[in-house]
């Protein structure tokens, strides 16, 4: 198992760190970009289904993080933009390719960039899709795969809160 670990990077609310979240408080991370075509936007819908689920007080302990791993393209302001389509509680954060490295590494995740020949971005990202639910202390509590549903989310949502209460 990975062994995850602080994150502390630029967001689209100031300067993020897990260690800022409450005690009892969850993050629910996931590695992406704004440019992706379908699997981030598939996975932060799922995010904010799963939250929708959950009643108000259980929704306080969840916070929704994207970290983006195209910082040459996601810049703060087109983060804010990008998570804010998925709900207000949704923050969105990304570094310098060193310290997106050094996380990406402890936490198990992989990207890579693909050039897209005659495509209009240029190029893509290839990236694990997977979503991580991690503790203020950056200690991995599960690892939820890449669904196209919030069943599984949710699920693994209402353990968590329930064995972290």
């Amino acid at each position: 198992m990975p062994q995850g670990g602080p994150i502390e990077l630029s967001s689209t609310v100031g300067a993020f760190s897990l260690d800022q979240l409450d005690d009892g408080q969850l993050a629910v991370v996931f590695f992406g970009y704004t440019h992706c075509p379908d699997v981030c936007p598939m996975s932060l819908s799922v995010m904010r289904q799963a939250l929708a689920r959950l009643d108000a007080g259980e929704r306080q302990r969840v916070v929704p993080l994207l970290i983006s791993v195209d910082p040459a393209r996601d810049d703060l302001e087109r983060l804010r933009e990008y998570v804010g389509f998925f709900g207000p509680q949704f923050i969105g954060a990304t570094g310098s390719q060193t310290q997106l490295a050094d996380i990406a590494e402890r936490y198990g995740v992989f990207w890579r960039k693909v050039e897209a020949g005659d495509s209009a971005m240029g190029y893509t990202v290839d990236h694990s899709a997977s979503l991580l639910i991690v503790d203020n202390d950056g200690d991995i509590l599960e690892r939820v795969m890449y669904s196209p549903t919030p069943g599984l989310l949710t699920e693994t949502l209402d353990q968590v809160l329930a064995a972290t209460q």
